[in-house]
């Protein structure tokens, strides 16, 4: 099968602190030559490469139908990939092959004309696909009715909130009926109720054999709708293929791995409340079978290492086990009283049990308040694994979707005796 999109050897450059400069006139360059006839062998001479590659030699390709995910740390080039697939940005070497209609949302309000109407931007943007009219008037109603703007279809645009501008952007982009439709962080403004509406319109247009580019840092988004993904660091790509595969290297480039304890001594930022001087100085795991990997039912012993130069009544220590797509599992709050209020340094010991944890990583926040008041807080300050186990009767595995492992049995008979 022919693919849609076919990227060779795509590199974009772009010079730091440059403007866009206007193109010279022959009366400019002639002027210029006679003020400094020997100008340009002196900048030659001193010239300081101010340059940086966004892309150096990407290359992928992606079938029609396909829904693949862009993904990378801030400054990978997830976004220039994206404009230069949209025919926004110029590459600076190689080529793009695209088979089809593109329709792009690559930030708020992209392609409107604020002075324009919500009604006339849908004809606008339909005539930039290359839609006849007859074709936008079919979809017409069904993209008000998505966007939810129907008392505001005749209002200039430029008086929508930002929420409303994503809307409209949106159902646009996804209604027109694309062959390809590309989405940079579509996600970021609007609510949940909208973010849920948007995933399932994608997946929508993805069942009908449309091809979507999606870049979000949502990671659970992306693992939902994609089925292919792209990684890129700096401007290269890492890794292309299975999207499980491709987010599992993402998210094992950034794990703690270097010890089992961090430690925090050299921390001199005072306390959130002045003249309390607490400070969390350390968190280590104690007790795993192996380097921060434990099996599912083993206990998890962390130390959590504090100081603080006054009394503070009610204080309390809280730990958070999070997924590595940043989802809370659960959050714990100490109960100590007078075994926390001593001032100088303490340690505060926490035990958990992992029976209903999932096998996979997880991260940990820590964190001090008294009330609502907080004293300190630290994310993702250590990662732990937990090792799938079988048992008799029922799996741990990749397969068992969901935040938690619930204990259960699989027999032939009524009755719950393989339940521990």
């Amino acid at each position: 099968m022919r693919p849609i999109i076919k990227v060779e050897n795509l590199s974009k450059q772009y010079r730091i602190g440059a403007r866009q400069a206007s193109f010279p006139t022959l009366r400019d360059s002639i002027a210029e030559t006679l003020r400094s006839p020997f100008g340009w062998l002196r900048r030659n001479g001193n010239h300081q490469d101010n340059t940086i590659w966004a892309l150096k030699d990407v290359s992928f390709e992606v079938k029609p139908g396909e829904v693949v995910g862009v993904i990378g740390r801030n400054g990978a080039g997830k976004s220039t990939l994206l404009k230069i697939l949209s025919r926004i940005t110029e590459p600076t070497t190689g080529q793009v092959d695209l088979y089809g209609r593109v329709a792009s949302l690559l930030e708020v309000g992209t392609g409107f004309h604020v002075e324009l109407s919500g009604r006339e931007n849908i004809y606008l943007n339909g005539a930039i696909l290359g839609m006849k009219r007859i074709e936008i008037d079919r979809k017409f109603d069904e993209i008000v009715a998505f966007a939810e703007i129907d008392k505001f279809i005749d209002t200039p645009v430029k008086h929508y909130s930002s929420g409303m501008y994503m809307r409209l952007a949106f159902a646009i982009a996804a209604h027109l009926d694309p062959e390809i439709l590309v989405l940079d962080e579509v996600l970021a403004v609007g609510d949940m109720a909208f973010q849920k509406k948007c995933l399932g319109k994608m997946g929508n247009v993805a069942k009908e054999g449309r091809t979507v580019l999606f870049v979000s840092h949502n990671l659970e988004a992306v693992l939902g709708l994609c089925d292919k993904g792209v990684y890129l660091e700096k401007g290269c790509v890492l890794s292309f293929g299975s999207i499980k595969d491709v987010s599992n290297q993402y998210l094992n480039a950034g794990k703690y791995r270097e010890e089992k304890e961090m430690i925090l001594s050299n921390r001199t930022r005072p306390s959130f409340v002045v003249g309390s001087g607490f400070c969390i100085k350390g968190l280590k795991l104690l007790g795993s079978s192996g380097k921060f990997s434990y099996k599912i039912g083993e206990f998890i012993q962390i130390e959590i290492t504090y100081q603080h130069a006054s009394v503070i009544d009610g204080l309390r220590l809280g730990l958070g086990i999070n997924t590595v797509l940043g989802q809370r599992i659960c959050t714990f709050h100490s109960d100590l009283n007078s075994e926390i209020i001593k001032v100088g340094e303490n340690r505060v010991y926490l035990t958990i049990d992992t029976s209903q944890l999932k096998p996979g990583d997880y991260m940990l926040d820590v964190g001090a308040r008294s009330g609502k008041i907080i004293y300190d807080a630290l994310s993702d300050v250590l990662s732990f694994e937990i090792l799938p186990v079988t048992v008799t009767g029922s799996v741990h595995d990749d397969d068992n979707f969901g935040l938690i492992s619930i204990k259960h049995y699989f027999s032939l008979e009524p009755g719950h005796e393989g339940l521990l």
